[in-house]
């Protein structure tokens, strides 16, 4: 292990896979304005339509940071426009220049010079684009130069244009002229685009124009949006073309912005230039100042790629640096350039085989190995495919081809050709991401972080048909472990398809669930769910209490504190508060569990030790209570499938989305709730279900079980929470409520048996009435009496017994013997009135649960008939009061009466326990409810009709009183036909009315004449009764009775299921009641008291309605519930598989599969009969050349020799596979140098001559070979060999010997030296000179390998396939993004290479110097660098230093001395595998290392 010293200074790069986004340097771009809202956006709305203000935002800011080109200097070309009109170099014609351009200027006599005479300046076209005559589309667009910075494009695509970051960049490039597909081909290829674009969230990025492969994609995008509704499903489709070659581009030129800018495509008139495809959603038109000159966007549009490329985005928890894709379709020379730029910069290509040309050429050449692949393989190749164009070769551009599509073909891991129906493929979609994820399964990496890297890709795509395919195969083990922190970027980004797909991997639930996961879920929830505005409320609640500065983090107590409210008041918090000693435990910071927002990756949460990490009671139910508040239904479902405690969780879960429902605005939302909620509901019904059939006792067990994890409550009482009426009149749960009510006795004993046997009392010792326990069927057992007396069936017929005596007495009193002096029988009944107080009372302290008094006073009083029991008892009270003082003995009496009515009234409460009235009460308490809203449209028509008449008929009436009888009263009495006389003036009297309202008795009479008959006008009073008569009695009373026969109706069809969910609470009631009746119940209140408050023993709860089950016990019932739940599952699977429209789906779905199936069969039996055909004219080839050379023979009066006889090919056709069977070619290790011949010579712009493979040797002729000689600068001249000019210094250097310092031999012997200069033993690279090297001739190097075993904790040697793994030592410097051995090329005169001294320290240089002197030599000579040139090698001498012995003292001080000079230099140790992430000739040499030591490799 490396000291902490050395950890330090090089952190552990295992994990942080995820590189940052290498966003450019945003000051050294003049004048450009940063955004508020940052660089990247999370979520963002793509949307067309701005408003005035955005618009003048987004000219402000073109207007500052975009630009376009324009020449200034007017220079006449030789040619002419097709009108005849003089043009420029450029392009354009006079009057298409800018008017200084025409005059003369400082420019005047000079040749044109387009960095000279082509100046920037704010562009002119930007806005929106809608294309005349296509529809209603508006795209976006900008005209750009071609210097702009891509970091400017790519804020104004993310930021102005409001483009969400892509999942994947997808740049599709190919022929630019229209060319011919199969229609199959044509097909597959549209809908695979477009099916990885929609899923993955991708951004196409094409040519733009309306022609070639552009117009390919744009029909793919025009026929998807066709057929999508899904406004979310739109296709970002970016063109980059070129300015200068789009057709009738004035149209958008508008400086202040185009909104939009009207373009017509028309292409019969383009001529020579292209337009714009009307398919695509964004342009940006790429100027350079020239016209007519295609390829000016290609630079931009690789630089736009390569820097979208490297940012990361994150989303729902998940970072990926987002992937690039080149796909590709037939093309020419430009395409096989950017395939071959691809390939270079590690970007994966498909080539669709079928489509054409270059891409055809590659397709046909890929399977072969790579010798085979030849310069006149390829010739045959063009020749065939490139029939019109293919004079146009010329021998270097087809050696040119050869030695590019070569370098393709050997990166095979980049390469992924598609053919249709051939390898397994069928879809486009699934080769792009193949192939990104064979690129990245290929890539060199440390540990496990490729993999994750793919897998992460996987769930960003959403595509788990992928993952299933590509990355759970048997090439990697994955740990549950390792799937942690993906399993929470799918639940935060709701993708069910993922967390079921982790659950079969093996990730467990109780190790995935921690305090802190937990809490990074709920930080992370949808903010758009109600449960997350609640969840908020309560932490501003928490600031304003706490006087915070800023409102607290999400701690688990505030989620308990919503979960509380929705759950109901029968539970206790399921996350406790955690005290100021454990706060800080349970509260830790989370800011870096977004994977690798702040560096670290999410994977870091669950590395910490065991005593850090809290793991919660009960995982699953904590997920489940997070994907249900969110209404997750898939991710839900999942989730509870793996409960064990089903049933409370099903009923939880319904009444947590009922308690939302009545909170959420959305109608839908809400409508989707209660789908949920009725759903839950029937899966505790038919997980119930199965149990009760399994086993009765214990089904009912599960009922009244304490779940700890529920918050203490039963599924009993969870049920009656959530108003599952189903649930509860379950035929098993009525069962066990029976059972309860019958308490100890039989269910069988007849109701009439219970009666005699309390009026006969001794009938209980006989065999009249049976009990359940057979211990109790003895006679003359006290336990008999007691067992009788307790039932609740007896309490409760003893308590109607004793409540209808109470009111019969009352009765008497109040009518008969209601005295001055109270008799004996009023004090009996105020006896009997304490008695009721004192069981109310008990009632509101009964706390068996320890709840709590407030909370329990709030149980108490949620029952209504608790209230009207307080409201009976305080208006009896006052009553009593105003009774026993003697001048309120009337009003004492009048108030007693009307408590007599309320205690009426509780008879009601009483008789819910009847099947027969109980379903009746309930349509009674349902129909008050509509009456208080019918009274209030009653109420008005009333007041207006009483106001009115009141108004008209009587003038001026003062008393208060009579104004109330007449405005309410009296309209009221009309309704039922008590007309007024008076109000039509016909049976007018004024004996029967007050004329100035002075006698009391007496209305006020309406107005009269001096005749005393009335001057109202009756016609008018009589049209108002008969209006109100209408609107009344027939439209209101009608109304009324309407809602009275629904609300009937609607009752009448589940009477049973209210009646039977109606019962329990009766049931509760009297099974925890005192067994006496008041007013005797004072004794057992008496002995309550002195067990509470006396001895202080805390209430116990009955065990048949609430038990908490022994460890064992629970542990055992849990485990059969789960099994009858798996039970369950089935048969409702096995349902609906016999579903008749499930049956169809599937019956489709086959046929479907069987015509695709059968089409392919049909494709690989055409492909295998050209393939044959192919092999048939080869052998005919072949026996034609063998006849010829018959001929020849005997011509010439001999045989000829048997060695110029051509050899007769045997027929290719048996040799040849269908493409779905056919071998993979051998990989062979190369015949020659591969890096040395890479096209682009490193750190400089000078390009190679193209050598392919077979002209590598010196000795094979080459004519046409001419490479450029290059030699690179550098600092140090002096100690360099001179350049090629000087001769006389040339011809002093001594080659293949000692040159003074300077050791000049090589490991290969002698070298040939041709013109004074060494030729390059292993041949030809394609660049003369020395390049960055130091000397002609070979520059030695030297590459100290050092190695250790890698151990267990306990020490031993870590094993991989039984043999042993080591551990390298590798060094990294702050220029380079690779890895490397701790080497490098030797100073003349120096032992140790300067690398290897910049991470030591000088004093340990000569022990290491010694080290190297006992170590193992694995390797000595050429080492195949892309710096290697035709007169200037490297070669080295690899030395193994190993470390056998973990407690080596010489491996302590190595660890102590490293890090020397370079501070920033990074090392460490690391895992040797064939992913290691080190340059390929450093790779090979520990290969020879592991080989050496027979270790793992």
């Amino acid at each position: 292990m490396l000291p902490l010293e050395l950890n330090g200074v090089c952190p552990d790069e295992g994990d942080s896979y995820v590189v940052h986004p290498k966003i450019c340097d945003l000051k050294m771009v003049p004048n450009l304005r940063r955004s508020n809202s940052g660089f990247c956006k999370s979520k963002r709305k793509a949307h067309f339509a701005t408003g005035n203000n955005e618009k003048e935002n987004l000219s402000a800011w073109i207007s500052e940071n975009i630009r376009k080109k324009e020449c200034v200097y007017f220079v006449e070309s030789s040619q002419m426009s097709d009108t005849g009109r003089v043009m420029c170099e450029c392009g354009y014609p006079r009057e298409q220049h800018l008017e200084e351009a025409t005059k003369p200027s400082v420019f005047l006599g000079k040749e044109w010079d387009p960095k000279r005479h082509i100046q920037e300046m704010p562009t002119d076209a930007f806005g929106d684009i809608s294309f005349v005559g296509l529809g209603p589309k508006v795209g976006k667009y900008v005209r750009v130069s071609a210097d702009t910075p891509p970091c400017i494009i790519y804020q104004l695509m993310t930021q102005h244009w409001g483009l969400d970051l892509p999942n994947l960049l997808i740049s599709v490039t190919g022929g630019a002229k229209n060319f011919n597909m199969m229609p199959r081909l044509k097909n597959i290829f549209r809908r695979g685009l477009v099916k990885v674009a929609q899923t993955t969230g991708a951004w196409i990025i094409t040519g733009g124009s309306h022609a070639g492969v552009m117009k390919q994609v744009g029909e793919a995008v025009r026929d998807f949006s066709m057929s999508s509704s899904c406004k979310e499903g739109k296709i970002v489709t970016i063109g980059i073309a070129t300015w200068g070659t789009v057709y009738n581009r004035g149209s958008l030129i508008c400086p202040m912005g185009g909104f939009p800018a009207e373009y017509v495509l028309d292409e019969e008139s383009q001529g020579n230039l292209s337009c714009l495809d009307s398919n695509h959603s964004h342009f940006i038109l790429v100027d350079d100042g020239t016209h007519g000159r295609y390829g000016v966007e290609i630079s931009l549009r690789t630089r736009l790629e390569k820097f979208i490329s490297e940012q990361t985005k994150v989303k729902e928890g998940v970072a990926i640096k987002i992937p690039i894709v080149c796909v590709v379709l037939e093309g020419g020379p430009g395409t096989l350039n950017t395939i071959y730029n691809a390939i270079t910069n590690g970007t994966p290509c498909v080539i669709v085989e079928g489509s054409g040309r270059v891409a055809d050429v590659i397709a046909q050449v890929a399977n072969r190995p790579l010798p085979e692949i030849t310069i006149s393989l390829i010739q045959k190749e063009l020749s065939i495919l490139f029939r019109d164009t293919y004079e146009l070769f010329t021998e270097g551009k087809i050696v040119e081809w050869t030695k590019k599509i070569q370098d393709i073909v050997r990166s095979r891991q980049l390469l992924t050709i598609f053919r249709e129906g051939k390898d397994g493929q069928q879809d486009v979609d699934v080769a792009i991401l193949q192939a990104l994820l064979k690129a990245s399964r290929n890539r060199d990496h440390f540990g496990h972080e490729n993999w994750d890297h793919q897998l992460k890709l996987a769930v960003a795509w959403n595509r788990v048909d992928i993952a299933r395919s590509e990355i759970f195969t048997d090439d990697h083990e994955w740990k549950p472990a390792d799937l942690h922190p993906v399993m929470a970027a799918a639940l935060i980004a709701n993708k069910p398809d993922f967390v079921k797909l982790f659950l079969e991997q093996g990730v467990h639930l109780k190790e995935f669930v921690t305090w802190d996961t937990l809490i990074y879920l709920y930080e992370n929830m949808a903010p758009s769910s109600l449960f997350h505005s609640k969840l908020q409320k309560v932490l501003v609640e928490e600031k304003e209490r706490s006087a915070f500065s800023k409102v607290p983090k999400i701690q688990l107590h505030h989620v308990s504190q919503v979960l509380r409210e929705l759950l109901g008041n029968s539970t206790q918090p399921l996350y406790p508060k955690p005290k100021h000693a454990e706060r800080h435990r349970l509260s830790i910071a989370v800011p870096h569990i977004k994977l690798n927002v702040q560096g670290v990756s999410l994977r870091s949460l669950y590395k910490r030790s065991a005593g850090r990490v809290t793991f919660t009671m009960d995982p699953v139910r904590d997920l489940l209570i997070w994907a249900i508040v969110q209404s997750r239904k898939e991710l839900a479902e999942i989730i509870w499938a793996q409960s064990q405690d089903c049933i409370a969780g099903a009923l939880a879960c319904s009444k947590i989305l009922k308690e939302l429902s009545k909170e959420e605005d959305d109608t839908d939302s809400m409508e989707e709730m209660l789908t949920l909620a009725e759903e839950y509901e029937h899966r505790a019904i038919g997980v119930f279900t199965e149990c009760y059939r399994k086993d009765e006792e214990r089904a009912q067990k599960l009922l009244i079980r304490v779940s700890e994890a529920w918050g203490k409550a039963t599924c009993l009482q969870l049920a009656l929470e959530a108003k599952n009426m189903n649930f509860v009149s379950h035929g098993g749960i009525q069962a066990f409520l029976t059972k309860v009510w019958w308490g100890k006795l039989c269910v069988d004993n007849g109701l009439w048996r219970v009666i005699l046997c309390m009026v006969f009392f001794p009938l209980i010792y006989t065999s009249f009435i049976t009990f359940r326990e057979k211990r109790l069927q003895p006679m003359s057992c006290l336990t008999r009496t007691h067992a009788f007396f307790t039932a609740p069936v007896v309490i409760f017929h003893l308590n109607i017994l004793s409540y209808f005596s109470f009111l019969w007495l009352f009765a008497y009193i109040l009518m008969i013997d209601f005295q001055a002096t109270p008799s004996w029988r009023e004090y009996i009944i105020y006896f009997w009135l304490f008695s009721l107080v004192c069981e109310e009372t008990r009632q509101l302290f009964y706390d068996p649960d320890g709840f709590g008094l407030l909370k329990m006073a709030s149980l108490y009083f949620s029952d209504f008939w608790n209230k009207l029991d307080v409201c009976a008892i305080l208006i009896f009270i006052t009553g009593l009061t105003c009774r026993w003082i003697p001048s309120t003995l009337y009003p004492g009496r009048i108030i007693l009466s009307l408590a007599f009515i309320i205690f009426c009234l509780r008879l009601m409460h009483i008789f819910t326990v009847s099947k027969t009235l109980g379903p009746k009460i309930i349509i009674v308490k349902r129909m008050m409810k509509d009456v208080f809203f019918f009274l209030f449209l009653l109420a008005v028509w009333v007041v207006s009709f009483g106001v009115a008449k009141q108004a008209i008929l009587i003038h001026n009436e003062e008393r208060v009183d009579w104004i109330f009888r007449g405005v309410v009263y009296h309209s009221y009495l009309t309704i039922f036909g008590q007309i007024p006389s008076y109000i039509d003036g016909v049976n007018f009297n004024l004996d029967q009315c007050s004329p100035n309202g002075t006698d009391p008795y007496k209305p006020k009479c309406p107005e009269s004449n001096k005749d005393k008959r009335p001057v109202f006008p009756e016609w008018l009073t009589v049209i108002l009764l008969c209006l109100y008569l209408l609107f009344t009695n027939i439209l209101l009373l009608n109304l009324l009775i309407a809602m009275f026969n629904y609300t009937f109706q609607q009752v009448q069809e589940h009477t049973d299921q209210i009646w039977k969910f109606q019962r329990h609470d009766l049931i509760e009631e009297y099974h925890g009641r005192p067994a006496a009746p008041p007013p005797f119940i004072l004794f057992n209140h008496l002995q309550l008291f002195i067990k509470r408050v006396l001895l202080r023993q805390p209430a116990k709860r009955h065990k048949q309605l609430k038990e908490k089950l022994e460890k064992n016990e629970e542990v055992a019932l849990l485990s059969w519930e789960t099994y009858l739940k798996e039970n369950y599952l089935q048969h409702q699977q096995s349902q609906e598989k016999q579903n008749m429209e499930q049956n169809i789906r599937d019956v489709v779905q086959r046929v479907a599969v069987l015509a695709e199936l059968l089409d392919l069969d049909q494709v690989k039996r055409t492909g295998l009969v050209e393939q044959r055909l192919t092999g048939l004219e080869d052998q005919m080839s072949q026996t034609a050349k063998t006849l010829a050379w018959i001929v020849r023979a005997l011509r010439g009066n001999g045989f000829g020799s048997e060695e110029d006889a051509p050899t007769v090919v045997p027929s290719k056709a048996p040799e040849l596979k269908e493409y779905g069977l056919e071998e993979k070619p051998k990989e062979t290790t190369a015949l020659y140098h591969v890096s040395a011949r890479n096209l682009l010579y490193p750190s400089s712009s000078t390009v190679r001559f193209p050598v392919p493979d077979e002209k590598v040797p010196w000795e094979v002729e080459f004519q046409i070979y001419d490479p450029p000689f290059y030699v690179a600068d550098r600092k140090e001249i002096a100690a360099c060999d001179p350049l090629r000019d000087s001769l006389e210094a040339l011809s002093k250097i001594n080659y293949n010997a000692m040159d003074g310092l300077i050791n000049r031999q090589s490991f290969h012997g002698t070298y040939t030296i041709q013109n004074r200069l060494p030729l390059n033993p292993m041949g030809r690279t394609g660049l003369r000179g020395r390049g960055s090297l130091r000397c002609f001739g070979p520059n030695h190097a030297l590459h100290p390998i050092v190695t250790r075993w890698r151990r267990n904790m306990d020490g031993s040697i870590y094993r991989k396939s039984l043999k042993k793994m080591l551990e390298v030592l590798v060094v990294k410097s702050p220029v380079s993004d690779h890895w490397a051995l701790p080497g490098g090329s030797l100073e003349p005169g120096e032992s140790l290479p300067l690398k290897l001294k910049r991470v030591l320290r000088r004093e340990f240089w000569p022990q290491f110097q010694n080290l190297l002197n006992q170590g193992a030599e694995v390797y000595k000579g050429y080492v195949d660098d892309p710096r290697n040139m035709d007169n200037a090698w490297i070669e080295t001498v690899a030395i193994n230093v190993h470390f056998e012995d973990k407690n080596d003292v010489q491996m302590k001080q190595l660890n102590s001395f490293l890090q020397g000079s370079d501070p920033e230099a990074c090392v460490r140790w690391q895992l040797v595998d064939k992913r290691i992430p080190l340059y390929t000739n450093h790779k090979e040499l520990l290969q020879k290392v592991t080989a050496l030591l027979g270790a793992y490799y």
